[in-house]
């Protein structure tokens, strides 16, 4: 510090102190860091897992750990927002039902048709115990607008919309974060084996068991880097031919599966609709669970065919799987919008024409409470999910562990233990947040519900991994994981906005339960607001802002915005190449002295120096320098170019005897 000083200046007290306080800060930064990574959850059991099994697995249970973290800042701003001012303004209680005559045929209906039995676990399992509770919609209720300073109706409104838009942004950041590298790279793009080789250990590795995990998982990385060369040696050494060939096989089995899935979600469909329609007491029981076990049987039963059918192809390994993979997805979101449509057509009479659908704008003679009926399919939609994951890791994977382990033969050996599928997985975890997701509106703590099934899942899915299963065959780079991950949670993510926007914006709320009984939308309370509590030029501001000479320009300035990135984004994938070339032109120039350096010194067996290697030594030596991309070889023999540097006049060289020895960075000496 005092080197860096100019000669005869005295720093003052004021920059020392703020110098200090700089340093001391930093400090505290990096200790704070490395105790929250120290802290973190579940870091152990991650560390074990990216050892043992490598980064693709490990990248699930990171994907676990994530969706928790998003599920406890939704609930956080939930309760904060919402139950707390609640609680502290105490909401007035539960006035009498409103008088409404409805031409119903039969009479009034009641609100979802009470079983005969009163059975606590059924209650609990399909939310009839919860329905007076802050669980569901129709337990909140407030003042009207005028008599308080905080608007509860205002907070529960927007509270979800604001945990969307934070998954949102949570989500697509980390799928910018973890973009593949061949994205900006190219195609052609390697890691450098060598740098695997020779710097993965940690010399810091004390402990036996540290030291296995290490091993195992420096050689996940490359079985990870065998395989995507195998893969892009494939695609490489496909003619035309067998391209089309492909091509055709891809639409037969595409058009296909397409039907599969159009079966399958017009059975989830009619289940739902069948469920809803029949509400006897007698068969109200069996049919509480019915969407959801159509729903899990299509998911179960779906892939098995997909793989059936694809095998039948002699697809290679890697198209088989993506082709799978990407039905899957399909299927999966397919099938929650199907049950949220049929839902919908039921409870809200989409194209259908009933009295009380005309008066009121929603079924009103079998659902009085329609936010809490359809709160309810998705609170049994989200349990059924759990209940499946525990039953199929302890009543299907364990089990045939057990036996594999015990039995011996061919069919046994054909069996074996059950693999872990990485894709499965995920799907499976994104189906139950996209249903949290749909609930926010109706079920406002299912976040919680759905952070305890997550909390659960990690261990129930660690006891498998680590006992009942074994590593899929397939490898998975985690940055190629993980942004698959974000995309399908994307996707997930979009499909529970576009109903919630919806319902929000344009459907009748119930007369008789809710924080929006008199309204004809929740969206309502927002003008109500305005008119009330904003002055006349934040109203005109705001009218402004919503309307078409405001979207038209900022839509104008978000096409500039949008071009000026991608024209960005292009600069700077040339550059990329540029510098690329540069390195290979480099790499290049060193080969041409190298063979340049060789030609001047002395060959082997003139008298008893010890010359260079012979030619074909030199020949078999490693000649890239060129981390990751691929370069050309040295050039052959040129003729030396003239000039001072080939005459050597300093004797730079010496005179013929012992020869210099020149280490290179990949190991090799001339």
């Amino acid at each position: 510090r005092q080197l860096r000083e100019p000669q005869g200046v005295k720093t003052s007290c004021w920059q020392r102190w703020r110098r200090r306080r700089q340093a001391a800060a930093r400090r505290l930064g990096e200790a704070a860091r490395r105790l929250a990574r120290g802290c973190g959850l579940w870091e152990g059991a991650l560390y074990e897992i990216g050892g043992l099994f490598g980064t693709g697995i490990q990248s699930y249970f990171t994907f676990l750990r994530f969706l928790l973290l998003l599920n406890l800042l939704t609930l956080l701003l939930t309760a904060g927002f919402v139950l707390l001012p609640l609680v502290w303004l105490r909401p007035p209680d539960a006035g009498p039902s409103l008088n409404l005559t409805l031409q119903c045929p039969g009479g009034l209906q009641p609100q979802t048709g009470v079983p005969r039995f009163h059975n606590q676990l059924w209650n609990v399992l399909t939310g009839r115990a919860f329905n007076t509770t802050y669980l569901f919609y129709g337990a909140y209720r407030a003042s009207p607008e005028s008599s308080s300073a905080y608007s509860i109706r205002l907070a529960y409104l927007l509270s979800p919309l604001a945990c969307l838009l934070l998954c949102f942004c949570g989500t697509l950041r980390r799928m910018v974060k973890e973009l593949p590298q061949r994205l900006f790279l190219g195609q052609d793009y390697r890691s450098p084996v060598s740098v695997k080789v020779f710097s993965s250990w940690d010399f810091c590795i004390r402990g036996q068991e540290a030291a296995t995990i290490k091993k195992h998982e420096i050689s996940n990385e490359f079985k990870v880097e065998l395989e995507e060369w195998r893969r892009f040696l494939l695609m490489q050494q496909q003619t035309r031919t067998q391209k089309a060939c492909y091509l055709l096989t891809y639409l037969r089995v595409n058009v296909i599966i397409g039907l599969l899935v159009v079966g399958a979600i017009s059975a989830i469909f009619w289940a739902t609709k069948y469920s809803q329609d029949n509400k006897e007491e007698s068969l109200f029981v069996l049919l509480q669970y019915l969407p959801p076990g159509v729903i899990a049987l299509v998911n179960f039963l779906g892939p098995l065919l997909f793989v059936f059918l694809i095998q039948l192809e002699n697809y290679p390994p890697n198209t088989e799987v993506n082709l799978t993979l990407i039905w899957c997805v399909v299927l999966k979101l397919a099938s929650l919008g199907m049950f949220s449509f049929s839902l919908g057509q039921t409870v809200l009479c989409f194209g259908r024409n009933k009295t009380s659908c005309e008066s009121f704008g929603y079924n009103a003679c079998d659902y009085q409470c329609w936010e809490n009926a359809v709160g309810e399919e998705l609170y049994k939609l989200s349990i059924f999910n759990f209940l499946l994951t525990v039953a199929f890791a302890f009543f299907v994977s364990l089990p045939r562990r057990l036996l594999v382990e015990r039995f011996s033969g061919p069919f046994w050996v054909w069996l074996d233990r059950e693999e872990f599928l990485v894709p499965k997985n995920v799907l499976d975890i994104v189906a139950g947040q996209t249903v949290t997701w749909m609930g926010l509106f109706y079920c406002p703590l299912l976040p919680l519900l759905n952070s305890v099934f997550i909390f659960l899942t990690f261990y129930i899915k660690k006891y498998t991994l680590m006992r009942n299963s074994k590593a899929s065959a397939r490898r998975f780079r985690a940055s190629s994981s993980t942004f698959f991950f974000q995309l399908v949670l994307i996707l997930g993510l979009l499909l529970a906005v576009v109903p919630l926007g919806y319902v929000v914006s344009s459907i009748h709320s119930s007369w008789d339960c809710g924080l929006f009984a008199n309204y004809s939308a929740p969206w309502q309370v927002v003008p109500e607001l305005m008119a009330l509590r904003l002055p006349a030029p934040g109203q005109r501001a705001l009218r402004y802002l919503g309307s078409h000479a405001f979207s038209f320009p900022f839509l104008i300035l978000l096409s500039l915005v949008l071009t000026v990135c991608v024209s960005q984004s292009q600069a700077n994938a040339r550059a990329i190449q540029r510098i690329r070339k540069q390195l290979v032109w480099q790499v290049q120039e060193k080969w041409h002295l190298v063979e340049d350096l060789s030609r001047l010194l002395p060959e082997p067996g003139s008298g008893d120096s010890v010359g260079p290697e012979s030619p074909p030594s030199r020949a078999s030596r490693p000649r890239s320098f060129c981390p990751g991309f691929p370069c050309p070889g040295s050039p052959g023999p040129r003729t030396p170019r003239p000039g001072p540097c080939l005459e050597d006049p300093s004797g730079l060289f010496g005179d013929p005897g012992p020869a210099r020895r020149f280490r290179f960075p990949s190991g090799s000496e001339l």
